[in-house]
């Protein structure tokens, strides 16, 4: 899918980024809410790479997990 210029400029900009973290150490997960309603994920270790970029209702169903235990 091709990220129109708004998505482009939204995810350069360096602000914005929500980053994960556990007790086990070290941070592993960045999330950025876009304007469109999606919700673009990158790997705190690689900022650079291309993030993944995943629908709202994806992303709810994420964390409504994470917060039931699911992934532990």
């Amino acid at each position: 899918m091709e990220l129109n210029k708004e998505i482009r400029d939204e995810l350069a900009e360096p602000t914005g980024w929500i980053t994960a973290s556990s007790d086990l150490g070290g941070d592993c997960l960045e999330a950025k809410h876009l304007s469109d309603g999606r919700v673009a994920l990158r790997d705190t270790e690689q900022p650079d790479t291309h993030p993944w970029i995943i629908r709202r209702a994806a992303w709810d169903k994420f964390i409504t997990g994470a917060k039931n235990g699911l992934f532990d």
